[in-house]
Formats: C-alpha cells, sequence, structure tokens
C-alpha cells in the first residue's frame, strides 16, 4: 500500500479546495455583505452598508417566527409519522419482500414525483370546489371539510408529506433490518426470546443508528420543505402555511428585500450548524 507524503496529499487536495473555494466560497462571501447592507434589485451593484439592520428586522418581524414555528412543527411531526409508518411496514413486508423483492419497485414510486408535482396534483384534488375528493365527501356524507383552508391546512400538508417520503424511511428501514444476521435472531429464538422480545432487545437496538438517521435527514427536508407546500397552499391564509424557505422566497423576490431574505437564510444556516455541531457533540460524547 503506497503512503502519501503530506505535501504529496496537499497537492492532490488542491482542485476540491479550489472548487469549494470558487463555487461555495464566494457566493457566502457575498450572501454575507448583502446581510449587513441595504440592497434591492434596483442597487444589486451598489450596495450600502446598514450593519445588524437586516438583521434587527428579521428577528422583530412576527412573520419570521411563525415561520419557525411552522417549519419546526412539520419538520418534527412528518419526520415523527414517517419514521414511524416506514418501521412498521419495514416490519410488516419483511418477509413478504425477502421473497420477492421486486415488489420493492412499486412501493417506490412516490419518491418518482417531483414534490411540486405532488402539491399540484393534491391541489387539484382536494380543491373545496373542484376537487372529487370533497365532491363525493359532499355527494356521500352531506359535508365536506376544506383541507386548504387555514384551520386544515397545515394537517392536510404533514398527510401529503408524510405519504410521499415514507417510502424513503422504509427503505432505509427494510436495508437495516435484512442486514441483521441470521444467526443473532436463531440464537435469541434457541434461547426462547419471543418475536417482541427479539425486535425489542435485538433487532430495534441494531437497526438504532439507521433510526436516528433516517429521523434526522426527515426532519431537515421536512424543516427546509418549499415547493410541494407553495404549490399545494402557498403561503397559506394569514400566513398559516408560510415556511422558512417561503419565508425567504417571498422577501427575497416579492418585496425586494435582498438584504432582509438573505439574513433570514444565514440565520437558518447559523440554526442548522449549532444543531449540527449539538448532535455531533452528543454523539462522541456517547462514544466515549
Amino acid at each position: 500500500m503506497t503512503i502519501l507524503k503530506p505535501a504529496e496529499g496537499r497537492f492532490y487536495l488542491t482542485p476540491l479546495v479550489g472548487f469549494l473555494l470558487l463555487f461555495l466560497g464566494f457566493p457566502a462571501v457575498v450572501n454575507v455583505v448583502y446581510s449587513v447592507s441595504d440592497v434591492r434589485f434596483e442597487t444589486l451593484r451598489s450596495p450600502s452598508f446598514a450593519g445588524a439592520a437586516n438583521y434587527l428586522a428579521v428577528v422583530r418581524d412576527g412573520e419570521f417566527w411563525q415561520a419557525v414555528w411552522f417549519s419546526l412543527r412539520f419538520g418534527l411531526l412528518t419526520a415523527i409519522a414517517e419514521c414511524a409508518l416506514g418501521l412498521f411496514l419495514a416490519l410488516f413486508l419483511a418477509p413478504l419482500l425477502t421473497d420477492r423483492p421486486v415488489l420493492l419497485a412499486p412501493l417506490m414510486l412516490p419518491l418518482m414525483v417531483a414534490p411540486a408535482m405532488v402539491g399540484l396534483m393534491y391541489r387539484l384534488v382536494l380543491h373545496e370546489f373542484a376537487g372529487p375528493v370533497p365532491y363525493y365527501l359532499q355527494l356521500w356524507t352531506g359535508s365536506s371539510p376544506a383541507f386548504l383552508d387555514a384551520d386544515n391546512a397545515f394537517r392536510t400538508l404533514v398527510v401529503v408529506e408524510t405519504l410521499q417520503w415514507t417510502p424513503f424511511a422504509f427503505l432505509l428501514f427494510h436495508a437495516a433490518y435484512i442486514a441483521i444476521p441470521g444467526d443473532v435472531r436463531d440464537a435469541a429464538a434457541m434461547d426462547g426470546a419471543s418475536a417482541l422480545a427479539r425486535l425489542r432487545w435485538i433487532e430495534l437496538p441494531l437497526m438504532a443508528p439507521t433510526l436516528a438517521i433516517a429521523f434526522f435527514l426527515r426532519f431537515i427536508d421536512g424543516f427546509r420543505v418549499f415547493d410541494n407546500v407553495y404549490t399545494l397552499t402557498g403561503s397559506g391564509a394569514g400566513g398559516s402555511t408560510t415556511s422558512l424557505s417561503i419565508y425567504i422566497y417571498q422577501a427575497f423576490f416579492k418585496e425586494g428585500a435582498i438584504g432582509k431574505a438573505i439574513a433570514a437564510s444565514i440565520l437558518l444556516f447559523i440554526a442548522a450548524l449549532l444543531l449540527l455541531v449539538g448532535i455531533g457533540a452528543l454523539g462522541r460524547k456517547r462514544a466515549a
């Protein structure tokens, strides 16, 4: 095995570092500059220094905190629902999929559809006046809820997101479940452990890293949700379905407040970075 010298290692890393500095570092510096500047589309090339005014405008904006609260609730609820359903399906369908793995393909179909298209599809299906679901509910039961109004839109969005992304969690959990060595299960069965005991004390602990990773990935994706929410309900009545991504989009493109939008995105980045650092520190402490 060839061992690289430090100088050679730095030489091979140079193209990667240059790529990151050019395509990630430069936009990051520009964003930081714009976040402390009074800048709009008209003054994009000549921004004026504004200090912390943009950050203060963001943290004093009630709509920003409403968007933070929506994103937190949405990310947590969808991650919990997707992981719970995915784990149940992975355990329940394991015998069937072991014999017929080709059945995995139709279960993955929701992942093949773009989230924006999913939002448009459900917007048509659940539309209060033109949608088939409200029509038949009204026809058969005499009443139908307004799925997309301010009272029900959040629950509708959680269900739509869960239906689309549960297959992702299911796929991860299925792979982790079938990767458990069969002799471990056989040894536990010979010791008299029931199926429930094997699940609780053997299978779930072995799947725990995958469960944690899937939950974390789905929470991040739910927290930064934009496309399917925007196409299904937009910002919602009174901003009831405004996520942080939608808030930043509206501040940037609709208000033209570029500095404010970038300041909000940097605050979101800092919060995500602190969360990652905290999880990393917790993981290192647990490993130690």
